[in-house]
């Protein structure tokens, strides 16, 4: 297999499994336990690969993957929709992005009858703040709330911890705006980095400009990581880092066509270490699949608060103090994850509604709007400027179909015959027995978790409020379809 989609087996290599076999015991005997401060790392718009200790050649994490060695990888790690707001509002609320009203859609509010875990420690004797991008974008006061989600806003890390008495634990949220767009165009190759190293994924035309414009993405994945690190750093000088919970991970996948917005792996697959030195073992692997809405029960349960029943996320906390590596829990062996309306891309403002199941063998997604066009959920950028410019030209048809033209109801990927997800066979009768068995587990989950989608009241989605103006592909497209097709 490609070294690109072998995130396990490489990080095997560089991780040592050096778990107490006391981890457990050690945390269920602690009766009065010093509450654990969190400091909650976010890049934006990173896919699960793109970290050196994934096996990456170009970016170089030495934050992340110390955060890994002395904590927990998780390989299988998303989020619960590839889209800031919605995502950013699901890991804030620990439930699933669907159940969140107007915060299942970009540039939206989020209902204050969501509580977030931020107010719940807060409540409990935590001292919570943020700097950079919380929860984004959107509107926070049209819901009745009088600051972010995330909490009150600071300059920076530093700014708040003089805020914070020695005695008492924080909750900090750092939400860094790389990498997303714009970047510096040849900002990569001006830093050292070379183009033969960069692995491009099989969507996607493996040319010079886009070869660079993954090595501009990945300077500014190595910017956040400094960042991180300069934070931890300050932790220690202050005496704090060993009890501080610290997770390291990304909202959504990379800016590129059919990762960002989509639900193939690129888009919701996500980087995630989490280090507590004064209560992990660390230098685990941990294959589970696990969604960043586990975080909230994670922090909550971990503060020894009890947990919301209206949060549908699983704390973490058994897969981090356990001894084990690899697959932990057979309960958890499949996510499920979607997607609503993402920026004002079509007339009128509509999204592009998806839900998928992911196993270990397969990814079945269902498109509940197939005849709309869900190329226009991207970013514009070299990458996709070129795909539009080129894509008559022979090899780049079918790239370019991959991304931009409607796509069928059902789509049905073999993950061991196409890690790249470029492959559709859900019309393959070889394959109907599986998509059949995915098809009932998809809709089984969304119904037990109330997702309007599956209870005839999906068009709620298109009707809540976006606070935005139409987007540049929204007018870029006005123009693209008034040409004749096949001019197009």
């Amino acid at each position: 297999m490609n070294a690109c989609f072998s995130v396990g087996g490489y990080a095997r290599i560089l991780l040592s499994v050096t778990a107490g076999l006391s981890a457990c015991a050690a945390w269920s005997q602690g009766a009065v336990r010093q509450r654990p401060s969190i400091l909650l790392a976010i890049s934006d718009d990173q896919s699960w690969l793109h970290t050196s200790i994934s096996g990456d050649r170009v970016v170089q994490t030495p934050t992340f993957d110390r955060v890994a060695r002395e904590g927990v990888l998780f390989t299988h790690a998303f989020c619960s929709s590839p889209s800031c707001t919605p995502s950013r509002g699901a890991i804030l609320t620990g439930q699933d992005f669907w159940r969140l009203e107007d915060g299942a859609n970009l540039m939206s509010t989020l209902p204050s009858k969501f509580t977030v875990y931020p107010d719940l420690l807060e409540a409990a004797g935590y001292v919570v703040g943020y700097c950079r991008k919380g929860w984004a974008p959107g509107n926070f006061q049209a819901a009745g709330r009088t600051r972010n989600p995330a909490g009150p806003r600071y300059k920076s890390l530093e700014a708040f911890l003089k805020n914070v008495p020695e005695d008492k634990p924080f909750c900090f949220w750092f939400g860094s705006s790389d990498p997303h767009r714009p970047y510096k165009k040849g900002s990569g190759l001006a830093s050292g980095k070379r183009l033969e190293d960069v692995v491009v994924p099989p969507f996607l035309p493996d040319t010079p400009e886009v070869r660079g414009d993954i090595l501009d993405y990945c300077v500014e994945i190595e910017r956040f990581d400094r960042q991180v690190g300069q934070m931890l750093n300050l932790l220690a000088k202050a005496g704090r880092l060993d009890n501080t919970i610290v997770v390291v991970t990304s909202d959504n996948g990379m800016p590129f066509p059919r990762a960002k917005t989509n639900l193939y792996d690129f888009g919701v697959r996500m980087p995630l270490a989490v280090r507590w030195k004064a209560r992990l073992p660390g230098g685990r692997v941990v294959d589970d699949f696990v969604c960043l809405t586990d975080l909230a029960p994670t922090f909550l349960e971990a503060a020894q608060l009890d947990v919301p029943p209206a949060m549908t996320g699983r704390s973490l906390v058994p897969l981090l103090v356990s001894d084990k590596a690899g697959r932990v829990d057979p309960k958890r062996d499949r996510v499920v994850v979607g997607r609503e309306r993402h920026g004002w891309n079509r007339d009128p403002n509509v999204g592009y509604p998806m839900r998928a199941i992911r196993t270990y063998d397969h990814l079945y997604i269902r498109n509940f709007k197939p005849n709309r066009w869900p190329g226009f959920d991207i970013d514009f950028s070299p990458t996709r400027t070129f795909m539009l410019e080129h894509r008559a030209e022979p090899g780049m048809k079918e790239l370019h179909r991959l991304w931009f033209e409607p796509r069928p109801e059902e789509e049905l990927y073999d993950l061991h015959k196409d890690p790249g997800q470029v492959r559709n066979v859900a019309d393959d009768p070889g394959y109907a027995q599986i998509k059949l068995k995915l098809r009932g587990q998809l809709d089984q989950h969304l119904a037990a978790a109330g997702d309007p989608r599956v209870a005839g009241a999906g068009d709620a989605f298109e009707q809540y409020r976006y606070f935005g103006k139409p987007t540049r592909a929204c007018r870029f497209y006005r123009q693209f379809f008034q040409k004749p097709p096949a001019q197009r």
